[in-house]
């Protein structure tokens, strides 16, 4: 793929809104921003080209997608990519960053553009292709080998907690019972399953009805959630003081993990009854979002995959107090509308 085509197959999601939400942090000189989920390079070609002493890291576990981000990014020299998941966000910023923290983290989560389109990925519904969904086809589990050795209650867990699956029970079973005689290995094999074990009723409304397996399947051959889980933290962490984090959501399970993280910065530490909050247990965080933003009608218009998006942004006023670090999210003490 040449870097015009890589230009054309994606189209950032909120790109303008995102950049806005980042400026204050992003246009003095010497700001460092981590692109977190570099994908075909979008989000960081117009960081770059709106903020010219910007130097952007981006970071993505696929090769691929490394390689044509670095084609299309090549007249920048203000650009690095770096081939790690990006829970290793805090080692980037420490090589990169200044004392070992930047000014600006974005991610936007899920599967790109690149890893949906290319068929023999695995990961759409609509091609037949092989069962592979890694995003980085170097190392892993496959769908295909997942598949072959989770017991029926595993992938009944899969499908129903990362994918909302109402019939995960009836699809797991079917998925077992075919592999007792013939290993699933394609696509194609598996929408059949998943069709088969859908009520007609239920598979006239909401898209095409392997949707959500397939959703499910992507998440737990990456370990999207665990990375995630990992990332955030450390992604709070990595900022200087005035650092602003974005983070693109596009289902429910992203998003509660960016509340709860963001959430939590922003709220006082402070036992509720104290007459008066102590300096070391006020916000260390500042949400710049009233809850998460959604896409309008013009950018849904746009660029489809905006229409599940759900967008969270906050600004770090001071570092993490040390009681805080590593201390589980406590939800009865006093937060902000989040």
């Amino acid at each position: 793929m040449s870097e015009a085509d890589a230009a054309s197959r994606h189209l950032p999601v909120l790109a303008e809104r995102c950049l806005d939400l980042l400026a204050p942090a992003l246009e003095p000189a010497g700001a460092v921003l981590i692109d977190a989920t570099l994908g075909m390079g979008g989000h960081t070609e117009a960081a770059l080209r709106r903020f010219p002493a910007l130097h952007v890291v981006g970071i993505d576990r696929d090769p691929q997608a490394i390689a044509l981000a670095s084609t299309r990014l090549a007249a920048f020299d203000r650009f690095t990519a770096v081939h790690t998941t990006y829970d290793h966000i805090d080692d980037v910023a420490a090589r990169y960053g200044d004392g070992g923290r930047v000014q600006g983290v974005l991610m936007d989560l899920g599967v790109s553009s690149l890893q949906l389109d290319e068929a023999e990925r695995g990961f759409a519904y609509a091609q037949d292709a092989p069962l592979d969904m890694r995003m980085d086809q170097s190392t892993g589990v496959s769908a295909a080998e997942l598949l072959a050795r989770a017991d029926e209650a595993e992938l009944r867990r899969i499908l129903r907690v990362y994918g909302e699956e109402k019939f995960a029970g009836r699809i797991a079973k079917a998925i077992v019972a075919r592999r007792e005689t013939i290993p699933l290995t394609r696509t194609g094999e598996l929408v059949d399953i998943v069709r088969e074990n859908i009520p007609a009723a239920a598979r006239r409304t909401g898209g095409n009805p392997a949707k959500r397996t397939f959703q499910a399947l992507r998440i737990a051959v990456n370990g999207e959630l665990e990375v995630l889980e990992r990332a955030l933290p450390r992604a709070v962490e990595a900022l200087a003081v005035r650092g602003r984090i974005v983070v693109e959501s596009y289902h429910s399970l992203e998003d509660r993990a960016v509340k709860t993280v963001l959430a939590r910065g922003a709220t006082s530490s402070a036992p509720p009854d104290l007459p008066i909050e102590p300096e070391t247990h006020r916000p260390y965080l500042r949400l710049l979002t009233r809850g998460a933003e959604e896409a309008d009608a013009a950018e849904q218009a746009r660029n489809p995959r905006a229409k599940s998006v759900r967008l969270r942004a906050a600004e770090r006023l001071r570092p993490t107090p040390e009681h805080l670090l590593d201390r589980p999210t406590d939800r009865s003490r006093r937060s902000p509308a989040a």
